[in-house]
């Protein structure tokens, strides 16, 4: 076969073999990756949305004791994906991780469903509690940790794995890259949207048995997708760690303290082949920032150790550009702990709100507390295809960018008009309230749950970049039909 049909990105098939671009990736390859993330994802949040609910009523915890082991595992489920990604990176990949973590997933779904609904292993109850074990509780908390370290191996693989799929170099496969990462978004909502209301609706009025099973079956059907994609699948091989990368170039740097960095940037260390000695990862090009790690790759008499050259001494240029990204995004990912603290009361203190409303929505149909969150889950469902199909290619021809937007422009964009959105002052805001007739009843209760959703959102980091105003004036519009209906 000619080279053309091979990829230039280093990707490899299940075999070991050049990935074939006829054979294997792109959106035939994508299919069975958003299929296993919507089902995964409709596993977590099945079991996780309601969670505090089931800790108080079953396990017989407080309010606070609920929230607070339920953050703390959260939590956990946000630590893990460092040791996948680590574990991924380094040694083992991004599929053979995800094959590895999600049958650890997979068992931990299971042992939380028998905790739930097996003679011996579930707590026994009487009409006003119920009466947990040490060994029952025990069960439980295993079964949840053993989850959030399967998905420890998930989270920070699937989409990187989607990635994979198309080559950075082939420009119709870079657009469709970009355009993966909206519907692998729209994937993650379809599953949140089942679990917060029909999965929810389940484990409140059939039994958490139930509750707990559905979602282990999906996620069974989440494991078969998974794997029935492998023949399409192009892989990356694992390029190494890159925290010893990282050590290494400040290491270096420090050694080199009063080495003068050249004014010829083209006279620092970098290798003269074609690909960058990280397997899988392309030359990175010099920036001006950070010059003090720049000294890492100034070439000295010392550098060389009994005729090789040590890395602890001398590193690449693409090394100290990798280490000066992920300066560049501390902080991003520090402006990211404000919008995790107030993310986290989505799961805890607003479901046990929620608890205290009036739920129903006419005489027949009542709410369950922990499914306040499907109306934004509704109104991402919405936006996404409607900014990668009219929004983005509207937005290409006047920008000229093959995305539509630069990756600040949906962000600027829609902050803006969100501010001005919420300009209306929040006193004003209760006095509309009150003075609606069909509000009168539910005056305060809706205010306080606009002031949840306005806490929220000025906080929601979104994706689809634009679709974040779109999505939450959407989920407004739900929340007022919601409380006209239970009016």
């Amino acid at each position: 076969m000619a080279e053309a049909d091979y990829t230039n990105n280093g990707t490899v098939d299940i075999k070991g073999n050049p990935a074939n671009k006829k054979k294997t990736g792109n959106w035939k390859a994508c299919r069975f990756i958003l299929g296993n993330e919507c089902c995964e994802r409709l596993a977590y949040y099945g079991m996780s949305t309601n969670l505090v609910n089931y800790l108080g009523d079953r396990l017989n915890q407080g309010n606070v004791a609920a929230s607070n082991n339920v953050t703390n595992w959260s939590g956990t489920c946000y630590v893990t994906p460092l040791i996948g990604a680590f574990l991924a990176d380094s040694y083992l990949g991004r599929y053979w991780t995800i094959a590895s973590f999600v049958i650890i997933y997979i068992i931990g779904m299971t042992l939380l469903t028998l905790s739930a609904s097996v003679t011996g292993l579930k707590p026994s109850c009487d009409k006003d509690s119920c009466h947990p074990t040490t060994g029952q509780t025990a069960a439980c908390f295993v079964a949840l940790y053993m989850i959030a370290l399967g998905t420890g191996g998930i989270k920070p693989c699937v989409s990187s794995f989607g990635a994979d799929q198309f080559d950075e170099t082939d420009e119709t496969e870079r657009k469709r890259k970009s355009s993966f990462f909206n519907w692998f978004y729209l994937s993650i909502n379809i599953g949140a949207l089942v679990a917060s209301s029909v999965l929810v609706w389940i484990q409140m009025n059939v039994g958490w048995g139930w509750g707990f099973g559905v979602p282990a079956v999906a996620m069974a059907v989440a494991v078969v997708f998974f794997f029935l994609g492998s023949k399409l699948y192009r892989l990356q091989k694992p390029g190494g760690s890159p925290i010893t990368r990282i050590v290494q170039v400040i290491v270096a740097s420090i050694r080199k303290s009063n080495v003068q960095v050249p004014a010829d940037k083209s006279l620092l260390y970098e290798t003269v082949e074609e690909e960058s000695q990280i397997q899988g990862s392309r030359k990175l090009e010099y920036t001006n920032k950070f010059k003090f790690f720049d000294k890492a790759a100034v070439k000295t008499q010392d550098d060389n150790i009994k005729g090789l050259t040590s890395p602890w001494r001398l590193c690449t240029v693409t090394q100290v550009e990798e280490l000066k990204s992920i300066v560049r995004l501390l902080p991003v990912w520090a402006s990211g702990i404000v919008f995790s603290t107030v993310y986290s009361q989505m799961s805890t203190m607003f479901v046990l709100q929620g608890n205290t409303m009036d739920q129903h929505m006419g005489p027949h149909f009542q709410i369950p507390s922990a499914s306040l969150s499907l109306f934004d889950t509704l109104s991402v469902i919405f936006w996404a295809p409607v900014y990668d199909r009219i929004i983005v290619p509207y937005a290409r021809r006047f920008t000229g960018h093959e995305r539509g937007f630069t990756q600040l422009q949906p962000s600027l964009t829609s902050s803006s008009i969100y501010g001005f959105q919420n300009g209306l002052p929040t006193r004003k805001l209760q006095g509309i309230l009150n003075e609606t007739e069909w509000l009168v009843d539910n005056a305060e209760i809706t205010f306080a749950l606009f002031q949840a959703l306005f806490a929220y959102k000025k906080c929601l980091i979104n994706t689809v970049g634009l679709v974040v105003d779109c999505q939450w004036s959407t989920a407004d519009m739900f929340v007022l039909l919601y409380f006209m209906v239970s009016s």
